[in-house]
């Protein structure tokens, strides 16, 4: 049974060819059906976008260009039908870009026209309702991404997470004392073994690194990985003190003193750690500027060859 409320256009400059088509049509079943010459095409397409379009010749060819363009824009799918001498598999070969979706022979319109229309009916449909499925799937997941807090590669918190347990960890000791200490981790050579190993290399990598920190770390640490070539560990001491460089050189030799294998072989990398340590003196304190301390002592201690380390005083 054809879907009565299917809308098809029919564009020809030749009213002697669209009328017979529509009658047609119309006979069958279909109550939405215009027609109109190539001219108007272009304002029946923008204002009442058809599920079937059915043109002739070499106009048709470029009227479903246009109908692509307006497709992709208007993130829907429009069946064309071309009326045409030229075979179909040139018509229809996807090589050639027309982006036509199924050609009749001029000689076989009577015969052709309705079983051809009966199955764009269905696929069009069957297009349609992929499209509106694969737009509700984007924006599920953009969605989840949204709130998404697991790194992709490492299984790690990701930076939103991060931000939330920093957030959280200051105001834990803003409430009830203690001290934070914030260690941002970083690769010098991240960016260079990524250039020359490739992707795939560097995400196997970036998994064994944060297993190793993973094993270095206590069960109560927040370990969380902030870019491609950084991570950040949140410790809270009892005391201020205990944010110190010798507290966390175990962590360091760890990363910088034993290499990781790889399908490239053993690959060293080049750790930097730095270490901020506030307690409750120092806050309320933007977590931003904490993370920018950080950043600056990172550098030192590429620099050094060391672990470097500030403890936040209160401000004057």
């Amino acid at each position: 049974m054809p879907t009565t409320h299917l809308s098809l256009l029919l564009v020809n400059d030749d009213p002697a060819i669209n009328t017979p088509m529509a009658t047609l049509l119309n006979g069958a079943g279909y109550e939405d059906v215009r027609h109109c010459d190539h001219t108007a095409a272009a304002r029946h397409l923008e204002l009442r976008a058809p599920a079937v379009v059915i043109s002739s010749g070499r106009q048709g060819v470029a009227l479903t260009s246009q109908i692509r363009q307006l497709d992709e824009r208007h993130d829907r799918y429009t069946w064309v039908i071309l009326v045409d001498e030229r075979s179909s598999g040139q018509l229809l070969d996807p090589a050639a870009g027309f982006g036509v979706d199924d050609v009749i022979d001029p000689g076989q319109v009577v015969e052709q026209l309705l079983p051809r229309v009966h199955a764009a009916d269905h696929l069009s449909g069957l297009l349609l309702r992929l499209k509106h499925e694969n737009r509700l799937l984007r924006d599920n997941l953009a969605s989840l991404e949204q709130r998404n807090q697991v790194d992709a590669v490492t299984g790690l918190g990701n930076e939103r997470y991060l931000r939330q347990k920093l957030g959280d960890s200051l105001r834990q000791i803003q409430a009830r004392g203690g001290a934070l200490c914030y260690l941002l981790i970083g690769l010098r050579n991240g960016p260079a073994l990524l250039q020359s190993h490739g992707q795939g290399f560097h995400d196997e990598l970036m998994q064994s690194v944060a297993r190793r920190l993973q094993q270095m770390v206590r069960p109560l640490d927040v370990l969380a990985r902030l870019d491609d070539h950084h991570f950040v560990l949140l410790t809270l001491p009892a005391d201020l003190q205990e944010c110190a460089p010798s507290s966390f050189k175990r962590l360091f030799d760890g990363l910088n003193q034993k290499g990781f294998l790889t399908p490239a072989g053993a690959i060293e990398v080049e750790a930097g750690v730095a270490l901020v340590g506030v307690d409750a003196a120092c806050l309320p304190m933007d977590p931003a500027h904490l993370q920018r301390e950080a950043a600056q002592l990172l550098c030192r201690s590429h620099a050094a060859g060391v672990v470097t380390a500030k403890r936040m005083v209160p401000a004057a």
